[in-house]
């Protein structure tokens, strides 16, 4: 039993991967919302004694206005906008594709100004946010941020493009 996506066909092994990936993300993002509520619960209900704070939507509207600064509504606990997951997925499956040396991955070099071609073969290691290029005449490592991949090229045609850049 296979899924398609995109251009990759994916098992399931792929599957339950990519399940575990999404639920690890929505149990710490679920974990992480009841722990800031059960905190400003008891923090309200010490500053519950105020004057100001007795109405309930006043106190709503404070406590939204605080999260909101923090950023945390925004960044963290949206688990479907994570831009670099299906770079991830993408990598993985060129990885462990069997004639993966057919596949380049072109990034761009912010030191250099210019984009750069990585043959898949010499990709030693795909990590949450970089992947690990290991070149065979110096043998040394290259990490590589996720967000600089521009596309994945397969027998010198375009095999995948991010779609937000």
């Amino acid at each position: 039993m296979e899924k398609l996506i995109g251009r990759c066909k994916m098992n399931l092994t792929d599957l339950f991967h990519e399940f575990l990936y999404n639920f690890k993300r929505y149990f710490w993002s679920f974990l992480g919302v009841l722990g800031v509520v059960c905190f400003w619960a008891g923090v309200w209900d010490g500053v519950g004694y105020l004057p100001y704070l007795d109405n309930p939507l006043i106190s709503l509207f404070v406590g939204l206005i605080i999260l909101a600064s923090s950023g945390l509504i925004f960044k963290e606990f949206q688990p479907l906008s994570d831009l670099n997951k299906e770079i991830n997925l993408v990598l993985y499956k060129v990885i462990k594709h069997p004639n993966k040396e057919k596949f380049d991955i072109k990034y761009d070099d912010k030191l250099r100004d210019r984009h750069i071609i990585v043959n898949a073969k010499n990709i030693h290691k795909v990590e949450k946010n970089s992947f690990i290029v290991i070149h065979d005449k110096n043998k040394k490592e290259k990490f590589i941020p996720i967000e600089r991949v521009k596309e994945i090229l397969h027998q010198g045609k375009s095999h995948w493009k991010p779609k937000h850049g």
